[in-house]
């Protein structure tokens, strides 16, 4: 377990995943990955109390992606076996209804963990972007599959490959959010609609929510076509320079 993911049970069955690692901006580390999966991992359990599960960040981070340094001591571990991936696998497997509440930056997995999720609150100063191409990378966590049956392929080609950032209002009217709320109410707000969730009667939400997500071989089949394009995106040139170049910043 890892000091910067805080997992708490809640009023009406929640499990709120917080991360809490403000000096990086909630940048993801291979322990964070784990801590994280392994709360989904627990409230899809059988017998499990938790109704629903809360992701929530720390006042004006929700998470700036992946940790570039951890990314790179880990270069020559298969990235099969990586924790990020390990995660997104659970991830697209969950079966306990998510909510997100983004107050901030949401970079990368900040955003394309929210695609997972059943509803998504934001901020007003929330800011979401995908910037894979631009590290020499390609999406992750079913991105390149979901993002364009919920925005279509026009915008989805935009937000991937020109890797511009958005807004809370723009992520409501492209459908990526449900609602913008004030940064004071953001985490009672999620934590209620988590909580309406948890109540409904288990059977026919997993029912109802199985039928809106359609096929789930589909998301696991671009999770993994994803996974082997970005092991082989890791070892290339324009990704060891753009994560160089990354660490080289951080240290001036």
């Amino acid at each position: 377990m890892t000091e910067h993911v805080r997992i708490t049970r809640e009023a009406g069955g929640v499990c709120l995943i917080r991360l809490a690692r403000p000096e990086k901006k909630n940048a993801l580390t291979g322990a964070m990955y784990d801590a994280m999966r392994e709360a989904l991992l627990a409230a899809d359990a059988e017998g499990s109390e938790i109704g629903a599960v809360v992701f929530a960040g720390v006042e004006g981070a929700f998470s700036a992606g992946n940790d570039i340094a951890d990314f790179v001591a880990r270069a020559n571990e298969s990235f099969g076996s990586a924790p990020s991936l390990r995660f997104i696998r659970q991830l697209g497997a969950t079966r306990t209804p998510m909510v997100a509440a983004v107050d901030g930056i949401a970079v990368g997995i900040g955003t394309t963990l929210t695609l997972h999720c059943d509803l998504v609150y934001a901020t007003p100063r929330a800011l979401f972007r995908m910037p894979f191409v631009d590290l020499g990378l390609v999406p992750e966590a079913a991105s390149s599959y979901l993002l364009p049956r919920r925005v279509g392929t026009v915008k989805a080609t935009e937000l991937l490959m020109l890797a511009e950032p958005f807004g809370a209002e723009e992520a409501v009217r492209l459908g990526l959010a449900n609602a913008v709320v004030p940064g004071d109410t953001l985490l009672e707000h999620a934590l209620a609609q988590a909580a309406k969730l948890a109540a409904k009667p288990r059977a026919a939400l997993a029912a109802t929510r199985a039928l809106i997500r359609g096929d789930r071989a589909a998301v696991e089949a671009a999770i993994e076509a994803e996974a082997r394009a970005f092991d082989a995106a890791l070892r290339s040139p324009e990704a060891q320079a753009a994560f160089r170049a990354f660490l080289d910043k951080a240290r001036s």
